[in-house]
Parts: structure tokens; C-alpha cells; sequence
């Protein structure tokens, strides 16, 4: 497999795993099964409360990832130590590396519940122990993306940029950037993030700059001096209006954009604007910040703001931090070498066994109506329909740009399109179900 991301390379993520993956492993290389044909699909059997969608997210980062998932000497060593499995399963893992199939939904895609996510095709031993690692990148990008994806529909096109890093893990909060430009964010603050993926970094200046100068004055003009007069300069350290004045009396009709981070915003936004205009900054941009999310961003729509900054709630999911998906085997080779479909049976988690296929059914003008999943076929095709899954990973090798940069833009245009074509309701705030069903076709039915 190709390595997408020029100029950096994931550490191992071979250990990112949990005990008893290898401990499985361990077992199967034993019964010998291990190496029986396999079938994992990754999905979720709901959405966050309330949520109409779900935007899939991480599966570049997932890929890069898994050509570093390897077992070399320190990894070989720690197991060995800890004792976690024995010589031969240690012997198995020293050769490892994937050599299965991977397809699912493309990155940036709308998805709902019992949507085949991830469909990963390989032996028990190959499947088995990627579970943790894929699950965590999903969980935790999806759940970005799709928060993201909710506040640029409230946003109504106006620009939305990610400043969440210091809400977030130091590698999560690269991830969150990620996933927010993928949902549809403009920007992000987050530099690594820039670097790796290609994305847009903005940035100015926080209250301490402001602090730190003798006067808010002498704080503006460094920063006119240094940064130019399309700087955007904070101006609620002090006092409000007075901060504007200064600032349009050093910058004069140049400067190009002051922001907000207190108070009430929808107020002061208006009166700043008018303020603005009075002072001949007509051209001048209003950002606000401050513990946004969708809902507040919303409140704002009536208000002339030009863009928002979004940090905790962002990086946080708005109160979805995870996506609830899960790695499911749907189906396994049987003793005769037939590829048998299996679900675990137990009472509230139930899986639908079986490899699933799936098509985004559209009506004539292009909207979509529901989410049909075929069990072991794909669903058939009235004519408007759009087939879901992607090829990935063949033999262990990726085929096509899904990562980096290229994968990025790829995603984000995905995502756009994807959620163009669904129901008007799909970006209703209010809590509801699915805006489209899922519909299972099962095998029987072929």
C-alpha cells in the first residue's frame, strides 16, 4: 500500500488496540479458524438522539493508518513481556500485514442507521484485529463531521471555522480539524492539521496580546504593522465600541474584520455593524465566537455576521462524541468453505447477518427517499438509485486517492453532494427521526 501523505507518516497502530483482540486471535490460531474467510461490516443501529443524518468521516486517516499497522521488534517485545499471547501467535504477528478487501460508503457521505459503513473482507486473524483501531478513527471523525455538517447548515453559507484544539486530545484535535473542513467548515486553526491534510489555517490574536500592551491602542497597531491592515482584530477586552473606533481610526476603511468573543452576540452584532458602516467600514467582516454550536449559530441568522469560530462543541460532537457504530462479523466461512451469514441474536443488540450492499434511492428530481440495504445482493435498481459502497482496499493494496490532501477535497465535495440530495428536513435543528428510512432487503428475497 502507497503511503498518501507526503512528508508525514503515521506511527504504529498496531497497539492501538484492545487485549482481547489478540487474545482471539490467540484462541483462533489455535482452534484453527483463524484464517477462515471472513466478513466484518462496520455500522450503526441509530443515530445520536434526534440527529436526522450522519456524515461519515476518518476513512483517509483509517487507511493511512493501516499501513503502519505492523508488528515490529518493540511492539513484538511489550507483547512478549506482558505476556498478553504466546510464541506462535507472536510468530503470526510478525508477518502481519493486511491482505484483505475493504469497501464502504465514501468519505463525506450522509448515512442512517444499519447503513454498511465499512465492509472489511479478509481472515478471522486480518479482520480481527483491526476492529479497535478502525472503530476509534470512525467513531470519533464521524462524530465531527456530522456536528459540522449541522452548524454549516445553520450557518446558511456564511463561513464557519474550527478553533477547538485546546478542547481536545493533541492528535484528536488534528482529527477534529480534519473532519470539520470534511462537514463543510471552512478553516481551521490547527497547524498540523494544515500541514498534513492541506487545509486552510487561519489565526490572529487572543485576549493576552491585547494584555500584555500598555494600551488596547498600541495592541491594534502592532498588529496592523505586522499582519496588515486585513487583519481582524479582537475588540471586547475593554470596551466594545471604543475598541472599534480605535480600530477604524488605525486601519481606517482597510481593516477587514474585527471579532466578537462575549456577551450577547446577536445584539452587539448588530450594533457593531451599524457602528461600522457609520465610521465608513462598510467592506469590514464581524466574526463571533464564544461556546457556539448549532443552535447559536442558528439564533445569529437575523444578525450581520460574516463568520463563525466553533471550538468545544465541534471537537466535542455538540453532544454526540461518539458515532455508536460498531464491527459486526455478518458472516464467515463454514467447515465446507461456504461463506455462512452470522448475527449475534441477543436481546436489544441485534445485527442483521449476511454481506450487505447498498443504493441511496432517489425520486425523479433527484431527491433521496430512502436507504435501501441488500443482504448478500445488491438492491434492485428502479432507474433513479445510487450505488453507496466504494472500493477501498484490494489484496491489501489501496486504490485510490483517499488520503491526504487529495482525499480531503475528495471527501468534502462527497459531502456536499451528499447532503444537496437529501430531504429539506434533513437540516431541521429539532429533534426527528432519520429524514429518510433505511430499507433491509433480506437474502431470501433474492
Amino acid at each position: 500500500m502507497k503511503q498518501r501523505t507526503p512528508g508525514w507518516a503515521p506511527p504504529p497502530t498496531s497497539l492501538m488496540t484492545d487485549h482481547y483482540e489478540l487474545t482471539m486471535l490467540q484462541a483462533a490460531l489455535h482452534s484453527g479458524t483463524a484464517h477462515r474467510r471472513s466478513v466484518f461490516e462496520v455500522f450503526a443501529r441509530r443515530l445520536p438522539a434526534g440527529r436526522r443524518y450522519g456524515v461519515v468521516a476518518g476513512t483517509g486517516r483509517l487507511l493511512e493508518g493501516l499501513e503502519s499497522f505492523r508488528f515490529g521488534d518493540d511492539q513484538l517485545r511489550f507483547l512478549a513481556d506482558t505476556g498478553v499471547v504466546n510464541r506462535a501467535t507472536l510468530d503470526y504477528l510478525a508477518g502481519f500485514r493486511f491482505r484483505g478487501a475493504i469497501s464502504g460508503y465514501a468519505e463525506g457521505e450522509a448515512y442512517f442507521p444499519h447503513s454498511p459503513l465499512m465492509v472489511v473482507e479478509a481472515t478471522f486473524a486480518e479482520a480481527c484485529v483491526l476492529e479497535t483501531y478502525f472503530l476509534s478513527v470512525l467513531n470519533y471523525d464521524s462524530a465531527v463531521a456530522s456536528a459540522a455538517s449541522r452548524m454549516v447548515g445553520a450557518a446558511a453559507g456564511r463561513p464557519c471555522i474550527e478553533m477547538g484544539s485546546r478542547r481536545a486530545h493533541e492528535e484528536a484535535a488534528v482529527a477534529a480539524a480534519r473532519a470539520a473542513v470534511i462537514g463543510g467548515f471552512d478553516s481551521t486553526s490547527n497547524l498540523e492539521a494544515g500541514r498534513r491534510y492541506g487545509l486552510k489555517t487561519v489565526g490572529t490574536a487572543a485576549h493576552s496580546f491585547t494584555l500584555l500592551h500598555d494600551t488596547e491602542e498600541d495592541a491594534f497597531r502592532a498588529q496592523l504593522e505586522s499582519m496588515g491592515r486585513d487583519t481582524t482584530l479582537l475588540v471586547d477586552t475593554y470596551d466594545v465600541e471604543a475598541a472599534v473606533r480605535k480600530a477604524v481610526e488605525l486601519a481606517g476603511p482597510e481593516l477587514g474584520g474585527v471579532r466578537i468573543d462575549s456577551g450577547d452576540l446577536v445584539t452587539q452584532a448588530g450594533w457593531v455593524r451599524e457602528l461600522l458602516d457609520g465610521l465608513g467600514n462598510a467592506s469590514t467582516r464581524i466574526t463571533v465566537t464564544s461556546d457556539l454550536d448549532e443552535y447559536a449559530i442558528a439564533s445569529l441568522n437575523a444578525a450581520p455576521v460574516d463568520s463563525f469560530g466553533v471550538g468545544t462543541r465541534v471537537v466535542t460532537g455538540s453532544g454526540a462524541p461518539t458515532s455508536s457504530m460498531v464491527y459486526k462479523l455478518v458472516a464467515r466461512e463454514d467447515s465446507s468453505g461456504e461463506l455462512r451469514p452470522v448475527a449475534k441474536a441477543a436481546k436489544g443488540k441485534t445485527s442483521v447477518g449476511g454481506r450487505k450492499h447498498a443504493l441511496r434511492r432517489l425520486d425523479p428530481t433527484g431527491v433521496a427517499t430512502h436507504e435501501m440495504v441488500g443482504v448478500g445482493r445488491t438492491p434492485d435498481d428502479d432507474g433513479d438509485d445510487r450505488p453507496l459502497l466504494q472500493d477501498f482496499v484490494r489484496d491489501g493494496e489501496l486504490l485510490d486517492s483517499w488520503t491526504g490532501a487529495e482525499g480531503v477535497v475528495r471527501a468534502r465535495e462527497r459531502h456536499a453532494a451528499s447532503v444537496a440530495e437529501l430531504p429539506r428536513s434533513a437540516r431541521r435543528l429539532s429533534e426527528g427521526d432519520p429524514v429518510i428510512p433505511t430499507v433491509i432487503e433480506p437474502e431470501a428475497l433474492a
